[in-house]
């Protein structure tokens, strides 16, 4: 990591730290000596003005038409029809006490997407824009009273409880798995987008969002980096499937200068990564021909290396509202790439290759570049991460590659060692390895790649590419190496798009 960026991380971490303490406030008591959530205010103090306006149309400053428990009256002045599907949108923690704008697209999105829908959203926000302890401590009655209008629901309308989708984001997320937990009966599903991580990181599932808490629980993590502890968006998986986007970490788009380019307010870096669970999921409901592909791993540093693209035994998956539910499994992790913008969605390639090494070095840190040619398009400078910081020489190298558009099939792989002098990056490499070689001249470093191997993480095609002259297969700084398709014992046949 550079120095620039590592003050930037600092810099974040710093804000979310200051989000945080002025969520929870100097002296604020998140849990009693019993390690239990604090005691509610006294009624007369706790708002609890819950609304539930169920959308007639996408303009939000519109009024809608509010549902009340036990006001048969109500469901017939709005409309509403047991047999289709219900969806209820509850948001967050709030200090504006005012709907944010991902709430409009959400609405939105789900409406064009299931013109015949009951869409409400569940509006506490008096409730919400409350120091962060209070608000935690009121999504159980939020929940509770959410259950109370589906129980209702069912007594008065035969409302089938498997149509019912609750999507919560941040706090909301808890305020679905409480409503999960007092309904009788099971919801079809709950979606988590970035569901909270303070006060719900580690305590028991009948406290947070948990599997249990719906026939299908799937969830967004978008922003688990630690600041003092604390991470805003959950770290641990909680549904049935646990999605990681860029690892739940750093979001494309979200860099400390890319934002305050825009917003100029250091805030916005912070809601840009935890908010982007809605925006990716509202990218799946308006871009169903362009759906992103997650896959199940271990972890993000086995991800990150190309080892986890496999499609056998349910082992990928949609992302977003196009997610399927999987035979029951508990806290499945998966992994996927992302681009900064909508479409979202992106390309994932394995890349295998033995390298040789030629020279008898200890290590070797290439900084690669490739160049795909491809059936449709084809992708220049696309930076090869190599992980723990080095080759492994003599030995079967796995690389993740991602492309942010679609290229067709891989025809023709241009393999780039970047030169000495051409980056800071080499630069610095090239320092590192004179300043520890002393007065000695290194040698000039050669490796030697015969062929490389791809897999693609979409289509599952598998290609082997050999050298395009075979006579050429070594390299060295600022040179390169092409590779064209051969067959060597990997699949090459088409396969099904893995999709919905």
């Amino acid at each position: 990591m550079n120095h620039k960026a590592l003050l930037q991380l600092i810099f974040l971490h710093a804000a979310a730290a200051a989000l945080i303490s002025f969520a929870f406030c100097e002296n604020a008591v998140l849990k009693g000596e019993d390690g239990e959530f604090g005691e509610l205010p006294p009624e007369d103090q706790a708002p609890n003005d819950i609304k539930y306006n169920m959308r007639k149309g996408l303009d939000l400053d519109q009024e809608g038409c509010y549902l009340q428990t036990g006001k048969k009256k109500c469901l017939e002045e709005c409309g509403f029809n047991a047999t289709a599907k219900t969806i209820f949108i509850i948001h967050g923690w709030t200090m504006s006490g005012m709907f944010e704008s991902w709430m409009q697209k959400l609405v939105s999105a789900v409406m064009q997407r299931e013109h015949e829908a009951n869409v409400i959203i569940v509006d506490w926000l008096s409730m919400a824009q409350q120091l962060y302890p209070d608000a935690v401590n009121y999504t159980s009655s939020v929940g509770l009273d959410i259950a109370s209008m589906l129980n209702w629901l069912q007594d008065e309308q035969q409302l089938p409880l498997e149509n019912v989708h609750l999507i919560g984001y941040s706090l909301g997320a808890h305020v679905a798995g409480y409503a999960g937990t007092y309904v009788q009966g099971t919801v079809g599903r709950i979606t988590g987008l970035d569901p909270a991580g303070p006060m719900f990181e580690g305590v028991e599932e009948h406290k947070r969002l948990s599997p249990d808490d719906a026939d299908f629980v799937d969830v967004l993590h978008t922003y688990t980096r630690e600041a003092l502890g604390v991470s805003i968006g959950i770290q641990q998986p909680i549904g049935d499937i646990d999605i990681y986007p860029n690892g739940g970490d750093v979001q494309p788009g979200c860099a400390l200068g890319e934002v305050l380019a825009v917003a100029s307010n250091f805030m916005e870096v912070m809601k840009c990564e935890h908010e982007r669970a809605v925006h990716l999921f509202v990218d799946s409901l308006m871009n169903k021909d362009h759906m992103s592909f997650a896959f199940q791993c271990t972890g993000p540093d086995r991800f990150k290396k190309g080892i986890c693209l496999s499609c056998r035994k349910n082992r990928c998956n949609n992302i977003g509202y196009n997610t399927r539910k999987m035979r029951k499994r508990r806290n499945s992790k998966m992994y996927l790439k992302t681009r900064a913008d909508t479409p979202f969605g992106g390309y994932h390639y394995q890349m295998k290759m033995h390298v040789f090494n030629r020279k008898h070095m200890d290590t070797a840190d290439p900084t690669f570049y490739l160049t795909l040619y491809g059936t449709h398009k084809d992708a220049a400078n696309v930076y090869l991460d190599v992980q723990d910081d080095s080759i492994g020489l003599n030995l079967t190298n796995t690389f993740l590659v991602f492309t942010e558009e679609d290229i067709g099939d891989l025809l023709k792989i241009n393999l780039n060692w970047e030169g000495e002098y051409e980056s800071w990056t080499s630069v610095w490499k090239n320092f590192k390895t004179k300043f520890w070689a002393w007065d000695t001249k290194p040698p000039k470093p050669i490796l030697e790649v015969r062929r490389i191997r791809v897999k693609a993480g979409e289509t599952q095609k598998k290609f082997t590419f050999c050298a395009e002259d075979p006579s050429k297969t070594e390299i060295s700084p600022g040179e390169s190496l092409t590779f064209v398709k051969c067959r060597d014992g990997w699949e090459v046949k088409p396969r099904k798009r893995y999709e919905t």
